[in-house]
């Protein structure tokens, strides 16, 4: 038992009674206290609280971006106290180091809180239990909960636990609460609808872009037109002029226009005109970057993953695969595009951001303003998409930027234009495969070299000098080949590089699963019967597989120019094999079924998990038949929606989704969804057509 100093709680004394606030266990067991007497609502920490009216209010320490965390999160705690999940609000909590990690991708947020914060509703639910106990006169082991009540069976005797806080208050806080069986949920993996859902309905939801603060001033910034290029000088005469233009200086992204409202800031940074040195970059453009990738050396790379002697094997081999595969760099292509707002003073900075991390951008802010951590308080609002965009701070550091250098409060805001040209993308990257049948029609041999530029490399944050990022998806297949070699050979290119939804498997998954398809073929054999033959020592993998071809109906007959095509992948700890149904006419391919069967461990919510899984196949599905960003002499070339497109309602196929029960740890839900349904639809295709698709986005059969 930990003893309960008075740091640990804090009474609201009034009509109002007692509030008892439980600590969360963030990290490796840090305690996350409250400082004694404190009501000020601006750093609360990562507590759950019962009022004495019996309203639980639970901090959201991780960002809503649309996966549900909001609701999934509270459903951790309202689990294992017991309470009535009617009664839980939440508020979204501020950047601090007392949360633990704020950072939110990698589809982490449920697996990283699925112990701490079911810890602490079971340490609540205990205190309250004895606090019961005692004013009852019954042993504590003679008590049940449920709905937010105390009950003693051999009386009928309830208790709510509102009545019980100022009690429970005084008690020590139990170190090793015992947690629920999952067989005892219930209701975590139960479909709950989500917290947020009427606020998102009725416009009452707040994102970024929603933010105003009182004498907010509006900032576009005029941004470099290729990577690399510096500002050497700028005229901004003509853009002071204009009608509510207040202010135009240069600035460490370029020149920044501040206005009275956002589109006279536009008007204003169209009407700057500025001369860059273009630097280096001026020379790249997609073409020449796919002759440098194709002359790199295999061999000369970084080791990925190694078993065997694959070069051997490959010379001995009955039959011989070769195959190259390439995608494209992709933008994140958020709804919403960048923006932030801040305000500076003195002594103090404000940030309103939609972050995927609100410590890095209190970070960030701090260094720019030269004020220490605790003097930046940065409001996280929800966010109209991330998929790991949201996880650098340039817009961050932007805003606090312009609005130190204003003295007032500011929001940058980025144009459509400037959100696809000045992204983190996901890297390109060029994938030479061999591999080796035996007479039999057994693979035997396996090779795989990756060329492209390296997204740690870019950050220098390079691991023991490898990027697991680059092989994600690649140095992980799960399949019995005896002898396997997985290279990453970098190859620089100027564009700036980040973490895209579900990051190297994205791409990985694609060219991996179209080789193994080949090697099915070239055995004579059927491509789920040839992959069943190599999972025998991956039964998850193997599960989602059969489950995907039965409930596709693999092998029952299609209309004519339709194919089906499979895929399976394992990212951030969960399994996923897809099925498509794919017609192709005119050489133009049509996704009309999508069978998804997914093994995540155990889950929170069966609603957001199956809504994640359908937005990674929509969000895959986009980048598979459209997506493309390519460079022409130093900048990238697509500039809206219209030249990079998403998909469109009419080209949405039926999806199903089939998730497998399991008593395995959590998984992610958000991104495993995203890399089997590219590889599916190329399949599909391959399986329609007889022509293979090697090459990314699939806009028209070749």
């Amino acid at each position: 038992m930990t003893p309960l100093n008075r740091r640990d709680f804090v009474k609201v004394a009034g009509a109002v009674g007692a509030t008892l606030l439980i600590p969360i266990q963030a990290g490796k067991g840090v305690r996350r206290d409250v400082e004694p007497g404190k009501t000020d609502d601006w750093f609360p920490s990562p507590y759950l609280e019962i009022a004495p009216s019996g309203q639980i209010t639970v901090w959201v320490h991780k960002t809503e971006m649309g996966q549900g965390v909001r609701t999934s999160l509270p459903m951790l705690i309202a689990e294992e106290l017991d309470a009535d999940w009617k009664t839980i609000r939440i508020e979204q909590a501020l950047a601090h180091s007392k949360y633990g990690s704020q950072g939110t991708g990698g589809s982490s947020s449920v697996r990283s809180s699925w112990k701490p914060l079911r810890k602490a509703g079971a340490q609540a639910r205990q205190m309250l239990l004895a606090a019961a106990a005692a004013q009852l006169g019954v042993a504590k082991e003679s008590l049940t909960t449920k709905d937010g009540v105390v009950i003693h069976p051999g009386s009928g005797k309830t208790v709510r636990y509102g009545a019980l806080v100022a009690e429970a208050a005084k008690l020590p806080i139990p170190d090793d609460p015992p947690l629920k069986d999952p067989k005892e949920f219930r209701l975590l993996g139960r479909r709950v609808l989500r917290i947020d859902t009427p606020e998102k309905t009725d416009g009452s939801a707040r994102f970024g872009l929603d933010t105003r603060v009182p004498g907010m001033l509006r900032a576009v910034v005029v941004r470099p037109p290729t990577f690399g290029a510096k500002l050497t000088s700028f005229d901004g005469a003509k853009a002071s002029a204009l009608l509510g233009v207040r202010k135009v200086f240069r600035m460490e992204s370029g020149v920044a226009v501040v206005a009275d409202t956002t589109w006279n800031a536009i008007t204003g940074a169209r009407a700057v005109v500025a001369e860059w040195d273009l630097g280096a970059s001026v020379v790249t453009s997609s073409s020449n970057l796919e002759d440098q990738f194709r002359e790199v050396t295999p061999g000369t790379g970084v080791v990925g993953k190694k078993e065997g002697d694959a070069p051997a094997a490959l010379a001995k081999a009955a039959k011989r695969v070769e195959a190259i595969y390439q995608v494209p760099y992709l933008a994140h292509a958020t709804m919403e595009p960048q923006n932030c707002a801040a305000h500076v003073t003195a002594d103090q900075c404000e940030v309103w951001a939609p972050t995927q991390n609100s410590q890095a951008a209190q970070n960030v802010a701090a260094q720019v303003t030269g004020l220490p951590k605790e003097s930046v308080i940065v409001h996280t609002t929800l966010l109209g998409g991330g998929f790991g965009r949201r996880l650098e701070q340039d817009y961050v550091k932007e805003a606090v930027q312009i609005a130190k250098d204003v003295g007032a409060p500011v929001q940058v805001v980025w144009t459509r234009e400037d959100d696809m040209r000045h992204d983190f993308y996901r890297p390109t990257t060029f994938n030479r495969f061999k591999a080796g049948l035996d007479p039999q029609g057994n693979a035997v041999a396996w090779t795989h070299c990756i060329v492209g530029p390296s997204i740690l490399a870019k950050r220098g944050a390079l691991r023991e000098g490898k990027d697991p990022s680059m092989v994600e998806g690649a140095a992980n297949i799960p399949y019995a080949i005896p002898n396997l070699l997985v290279e990453f050979c970098q190859s620089d290119a100027p564009a700036t590089l980040g973490f895209w939804r579900s990051v190297g498997s994205s791409q990985n998954a694609f060219v991996t699963e179209g080789f193994v398809d080949e090697l099915a073929v070239a055995a004579g054999r059927d491509a789920l019967e040839f992959r069943r033959s190599l999972l025998t020592n991956h039964p998850r993998h193997l599960a989602v597989l059969n489950l995907a071809a039965e409930k596709a109906g693999w092998g029952t007959p299609l209309p004519k120019g339709w194919g089906r095509g499979i895929a399976v992948a394992e990212s951030f700890g969960s399994f996923v094999a897809e099925v498509a149904e794919v017609s192709v006419e005119n050489w133009k391919p049509r996704v009309h079924r999508v069978v998804c069967v997914a093994d995540c461990g155990q889950y929170a919510n069966l609603d957001t998990l199956e809504a994640q899984l359908e937005g990674g196949i929509v969000f895959g599905l986009s980048a598979a038949l459209h997506g493309a960003i390519t460079l022409e002499r130093g900048a990238v070339v697509q500039s809206n929606f219209h030249d990079y497109p998403v998909l469109r309602m009419n080209e949405m196929p039926k999806i199903e989704i089939h998730v497998v029960p399991s008593t395995e740890p959590p998984g992610g839900a958000g991104e495993p969804g995203v890399p089997p349904i590219a590889p599916a639809v190329a399949n599909a295709i391959f399986a329609a057509t007889g022509r293979r698709v090697r090459k990314l986005p699939i806009r028209q059969v070749s």
